[in-house]
C-alpha cells in the first residue's frame, strides 16, 4: 500500500500509523469524516512507529495523530515530544468477540493465551456472553517490553501445553505465531472502535474548534411546487401548505439553533454554526429535513450548503451548492467548503440511500477541463454511489446525465483523453448492430470500496 505523502491538504491533516491492513480500515473509516486529509504510514513492526511518528510531525505538518493501536501509540508517546493531540484505536470488546468466534469455528480451542486486553475486559465479554471461559493467561503489560518477548511468551506457554492458541493484539506477533505453527488470531479494532476514535481526534484539533462558531450559509428551494400547488382546490389550500412548509423549515433550523428567512417564491435562506450543523448532520451525512418534507408534504427539496472564511463567502459557496443540487434534478444537498471542494450528495429522502463521498478541488478542475461540469459530476456521483457501479456504456452514461448519446460520445473522448475513464471491454446487443464499448469511470473508484 502506497503511502500518501501529498502536504497539500485542505481540510484538518491527520496522521495514520499501523500495519497495512488496519490503516486501509481506517482510511476506509475516513470516507464519512470529509474534514480530515489523512497522512498515512506504514509499519511491519510496531517499534518501527516512533520514527514514522516523529517524520509526519516534522515533514508533513499534521495537526493530530491516531495509532491503529495502544501498543505502538505507547511506543511512540515514550520516544517522541509531541506538541499535537495524539490518539489510538482502542481495541475492545467487540474485537474480542470477532476473535473468539473466528478463533472456535477454526481451531475449536478454549485455553487461550492474551495481550493487549486486561483481565477484567476479557471476563466481562465471556460473561456477556454467557460462555464459561476455558484457562486464559494473561501477558500482563509484556507487549509493552518487545515484540520478540511478547512472542516468546506466548509460544511458551503454548510448547508447554499450558494454552491451546493465542489471541493477539498485535498484528506482527500474530504473523510470527502463525509462521511458528501456533493457532492464532489477531485481535482487531471493529469499525465503530475507529470511527469512535476519529470523531475523539477531530474534536481535539485546534482548527475544529476554530470551526465551531464559523458561520454556514444553507439555502433550500422546494422543487416544482407549482405543480403540487396547481393539485390543490383552492387559493386557502396553497396557503395553507405554504405555511405547512415555513413552519416545517422552522422547526428544522431551529433545531440547528440558526435564523430562517423567506426569500419568496420557493426559495428559503438559513444561518446556523458549524460546530451545530455538523452535529445535526451526523458529519454531514444526512439531512432529515428532505425526509420529513417527502413524507409528509409529497415534496422534495434541493439544498445548498456553503462554509466559508466570512459569511459573504458562505453565502456565495452555498448559492453555487445549490446550483449544483438543481442541475442534478433536485431531491439533493450539497455542501461547497471553503477550498470550494464539494461534499454530497448527502442522505436525502431514504436512509442509506448514498455512501458521504467527497470531490476534491484538483480533481474537479481536472474533470471540468475534459468538459465534465460540477453540475454532471454530482449527476454520476450520485448514480455512482446509489448503484455502486463505476462501469457504464454510452447509452447508460446520457440516461445518467440527462444529454444525448451523441454529446456523451463528445464527453467520452475528452474524458480519454484526460485519463480520467478506460475502455474495459463490449457488451453485445441483442440486435446484430455494433457492440456498445463498456467505459469504467476510474476517478470515482473509491466510491464503490
Amino acid at each position: 500500500m502506497p503511502d500518501s505523502n501529498s502536504s497539500e491538504t485542505k481540510g484538518i491533516a491527520i496522521g495514520i500509523i499501523g500495519p497495512e491492513e488496519l490503516v486501509e480500515k481506517i482510511n476506509h473509516s475516513l470516507k464519512g469524516f470529509p474534514s480530515f486529509d489523512a497522512v498515512s504510514r506504514v509499519y511491519l513492526q510496531e517499534a518501527e512507529a516512533p520514527e514514522l511518528a516523529k517524520e509526519l510531525v516534522e515533514q508533513e505538518q499534521i495537526e493530530v495523530l491516531l495509532f491503529s493501536g495502544p501498543v505502538p501509540y505507547r511506543m511512540a508517546v515514550e520516544n517522541v515530544n509531541f506538541r499535537i493531540p495524539v490518539h489510538f484505536v482502542p481495541l475492545t470488546g467487540a474485537g474480542l468477540f470477532r476473535a473468539m468466534f473466528r478463533m472456535e469455528k477454526r481451531h475449536g480451542l478454549s485455553d487461550m493465551s492474551i495481550d493487549t486486553l486486561t483481565k477484567s475486559v476479557v471476563e466481562r465479554a465471556y460473561k456477556e456472553l454467557e460462555e464459561t471461559p476455558g484457562k486464559l493467561e494473561f501477558s500482563n503489560g509484556i507487549e509493552y517490553i518487545g515484540m520478540d518477548a511478547l512472542v516468546d511468551y506466548h509460544e511458551a506457554l503454548w510448547r508447554n501445553g499450558q494454552v491451546q492458541g493465542v489471541m493477539t493484539g498485535v498484528g506482527s506477533v500474530a504473523l510470527a505465531l502463525s509462521e511458528k505453527g501456533v493457532p492464532t488470531e489477531w485481535m482487531q479494532p471493529i469499525e465503530q472502535d475507529i470511527v469512535v476514535s476519529l470523531e475523539r481526534a477531530l474534536l481535539s484539533t485546534e482548527t475544529r474548534r476554530s470551526k465551531e462558531s464559523q458561520i454556514v450559509v444553507g439555502f433550500i428551494h422546494v422543487d416544482d411546487f407549482e405543480r403540487i400547488a396547481n393539485k390543490r382546490s383552492s387559493e386557502h389550500e396553497v396557503q395553507r401548505l405554504k405555511l405547512d412548509i415555513h413552519r416545517m423549515l422552522l422547526g428544522y433550523v431551529e433545531s440547528l439553533d440558526g435564523h430562517l428567512t423567506h426569500l419568496g417564491g420557493n426559495e428559503y435562506l438559513f444561518i446556523t454554526t458549524r460546530g451545530i450543523f455538523e452535529r445535526e448532520t451526523h458529519g454531514y451525512k444526512s439531512i432529515p429535513l428532505a425526509r420529513i418534507a417527502e413524507k409528509y408534504y409529497g415534496l422534495s427539496l434541493s439544498i445548498g450548503i456553503g462554509f466559508g472564511r466570512s459569511a459573504n463567502e458562505a453565502g456565495t459557496h452555498a448559492r453555487l451548492a445549490l446550483r449544483n443540487s438543481k442541475e442534478t434534478g433536485g431531491d439533493i444537498c450539497f455542501i461547497v467548503r471553503e477550498d470550494k471542494s464539494v461534499i454530497g450528495p448527502l442522505e436525502m429522502t431514504h436512509p442509506h440511500e448514498y455512501d458521504l463521498s467527497l470531490i476534491d478541488a484538483s480533481l474537479l478542475k481536472r474533470a471540468e477541463e475534459a468538459g465534465l461540469t460540477s453540475g454532471y459530476m454530482s449527476k454520476l456521483v450520485a448514480h455512482v454511489t446509489r448503484f455502486g457501479k463505476i462501469d457504464y456504456t454510452a447509452q447508460d452514461l446520457a440516461s445518467v446525465l440527462g444529454v444525448t448519446v451523441r454529446s456523451t460520445h463528445r464527453f467520452l473522448l475528452a474524458w480519454l483523453d484526460s485519463g480520467l475513464i478506460e475502455i474495459i471491454g463490449e457488451e453485445k446487443g441483442k440486435s446484430k448492430g455494433r457492440p456498445k464499448q463498456i467505459y469504467r469511470l476510474s476517478f470515482l473508484n473509491e466510491l464503490v470500496r
